[in-house]
């Protein structure tokens, strides 16, 4: 399998049977033209996830992707077809096996309002959990790990990837940071990630990790 990062939260996922598309977000300015995309997994309502005019141009070029994401999503998108997801759900699109897992979003502050969140495990390789520290009931060989974020803090992204041991990580969710910003987080996400005998691995907009 073959992972594009794009802006912050984007991921292209891409095997022979087709496309999977991760969080088209806002911070996505220019979005790619996306072909062949089989489904595109929304993780949360904020924009900078799920960005209606993204998913409106993917799905004009590609009108048979399937979307999935969690009822919140599906309020916000009326009008398109949502399949609503789960934790504990599990779907099979072409050659991609989707799990779903968690519930909530990392809390921002305590007078803002939960949203729904729903992290993802694409193949039983590679996850990523959207806007949550949850934690997958399987093993995770690739983790798309946030390092920038209004409800994060570096400690506990920390602990997060203590907790999960991934064999390998990238930054992701980080549109936010500068060169300064990226240097000093994913120094911390390494020396973590490497403790645990993994790698880690920091990806510009559009390059790849083959996996």
């Amino acid at each position: 399998m073959k992972i594009i990062k794009h802006n912050h939260a984007l991921l292209e996922l891409v095997l022979d049977s087709g496309t999977v598309l991760i969080d088209p977000g806002m911070y996505q300015e220019q979005l790619p033209d996306f072909q062949n995309v089989i489904a595109v997994c929304l993780t949360h309502v904020h924009d900078d996830h799920s960005y209606l005019p993204h998913i409106k141009t993917i799905l004009e070029s590609n009108p048979e992707a399937v979307i999935f994401g969690p009822s919140e999503v599906a309020t916000k998108l009326a009008g398109l077809p949502v399949t609503l997801a789960y934790h504990g759900d599990h779907y099979e699109i072409g050659d991609f096996v989707l799990d779903f897992y968690g519930y909530l979003h990392q809390e921002i502050h305590r007078s803002i309002a939960l949203v729904e969140n729903l992290g993802v495990m694409v193949n039983s390789k590679l996850y990523y959990p959207g806007d949550s520290y949850t934690i997958p009931d399987y093993p995770v060989q690739v983790l798309a790990c946030p390092t920038s974020a209004p409800w994060l803090k570096i400690s506990d992204v920390m602990d997060f990837v203590a907790a999960i041991k991934p064999k390998r990580a990238f930054a992701t969710h980080n549109g936010l940071l500068n060169q300064n910003g990226h240097a000093l987080q994913n120094a911390r996400v390494k020396e973590v990630t490497e403790k645990f005998g993994g790698e880690f691995v920091y990806l510009e907009p559009g390059q790849v990790l083959e996996i």
